[in-house]
């Protein structure tokens, strides 16, 4: 849970299916960090908002603490792509190594059989496997950056918004009161200040 409104829909629709729901957030930045002034997607503001809404729904809450492998895996790569004059996309190594690798596996270790997040995107399985499909709302669509989980990540994945409007999730947020239904959404590149 990141404390953001769509992940916080997905938990409350999942807890609607009759899902036995835990929240998690990772925390990926020291308590210290300036530029965490801002309150951006995995600061210390979104933690508090991912624990008041799992309190809301009364499920547990947990926090994982992912500094050292964030600055490692996602910073590092980052700056050194920078430095060689691509253009990275820290949030494809993200979603891959932390939070469908380090976070599915912590998961598991919790007793959890799936992952399920807030992302704009839908998972589809057929005979020859499982299939990673654009969100219906093709302006909030987040498919592009998770191209690179595997076979094993999808068949443990679940996304409960990808099949709905970004207006929907907002009235559903509404509908469920959740504290943060009317938040406002987090797009930048969380580690770089404005």
């Amino acid at each position: 849970m990141s404390g953001g409104v769509d992940s916080s829909v997905a938990a409350a629709l999942l807890l609607r299916k009759g899902y036995d729901v835990i929240g998690i957030t990772l925390k990926m930045w020291p308590q210290d960090c300036l530029s965490l002034i801002e309150d951006k997607c995995c600061g210390p503001q979104a933690t508090t908002d991912a624990r008041t809404v799992a309190d809301k729904l009364g499920i547990p809450h947990y926090v994982i603490d992912e500094t050292a492998g964030f600055e490692r895996i996602v910073i590092d790569y980052f700056s050194a792509e920078y430095q060689a004059g691509r253009t990275p996309n820290p949030c494809v190594i993200c979603n891959q190594k932390l939070k469908f690798g380090n976070l599915m596996r912590r998961a598991f270790a919790l007793g959890a059989t799936h992952v399920a997040t807030g992302h704009y995107a839908r998972v589809e399985k057929h005979a020859s496997g499982y299939v990673l499909r654009r969100a219906l709302d093709l302006a909030k669509d987040q498919s592009y950056f998770l191209f690179t989980l595997s076979q094993e990540q999808l068949a443990h994945i679940l996304m409960p918004i990808g099949g709905l409007q970004k207006q929907e999730v907002r009235a559903l947020a509404r509908e469920f009161t959740l504290p943060n239904s009317e938040k406002k959404e987090s797009q930048d590149i969380c580690f770089v200040p404005e």
